[in-house]
């Protein structure tokens, strides 16, 4: 990556792609295509869901994607001032409190996992490049990425937080879900069209039931 200028999403990745020789630059994930267009930066991280709102399957030629888990993982907080939320009339609360949780975070993440597949079909439509790297090469970016694990681990020590503990837990979490997700797909190919249309009426309706 040495001399690439690249869009980095976390601080983590940041510290990372810097290890591999590249100029990170932060920005938004709206910027990504105006920065791209202009040259600006040269390759941007995202996931395939963004690229078909932002139009990048238009603005570059060649995809790289890591198969089965992604390069890197992270966590998405919806947040509300606590002042502002206390303001509010006790009806009002309990809209929000009735619509967040569990649920909500199972309702956003499959929302931005539903449009990663017909994201990556308008690349592969328009005969973009698709690059899936090798075991090999994905060996090759995880002992590339050790010493920012570490030093991240050593951050967190110092921070009086049990950096390996954090680190362990959250590869648990990553592999619990990650197969979780697979067996719904498996269960999705096996749906029939009707099964289909019949569970997203039924969930259509649950959700109509909670904002009501």
């Amino acid at each position: 990556l040495s001399g690439v200028k690249l869009r980095a999403p976390t601080r983590t990745t940041t510290t990372l792609f810097t290890e591999l020789g590249a100029t990170p630059i932060g920005m938004p994930v709206p910027a990504v295509p105006e920065a791209l267009s202009k040259g600006v930066i040269d390759a941007a991280v995202i996931p395939w869901e963004v690229t078909a709102a932002l139009k990048v399957s238009e603005l570059v030629s060649n995809h790289t994607e890591f198969p089965d888990n992604a390069l890197y993982t992270t966590a998405f907080i919806f947040a509300m001032n606590k002042g502002t939320y206390d303001k509010l009339p006790d009806d009002l609360k309990k809209v929000i409190d009735d619509n967040s949780g569990l649920a909500f975070s199972a309702f956003a993440g499959k929302t931005q996992a539903a449009y990663d597949e017909p994201s990556r079909e308008i690349a592969v439509k328009r005969g973009n490049n698709i690059i899936e790297l090798s075991a090999e090469e994905v060996q090759e970016w995880k002992d590339a990425s050790q010493k920012t694990i570490d030093d991240w681990v050593k951050e967190m020590d110092g921070k009086g937080l049990e950096g390996s503990k954090m680190l362990q837990r959250a590869r648990e979490l990553i592999a619990e879900e990650t197969e979780a997700q697979g067996e719904e797909k498996s269960e999705a190919e096996a749906e029939t069209p009707a099964q289909t249309e019949e569970k997203a009426e039924a969930e259509a309706e649950e959700t109509k039931a909670k904002t009501e």
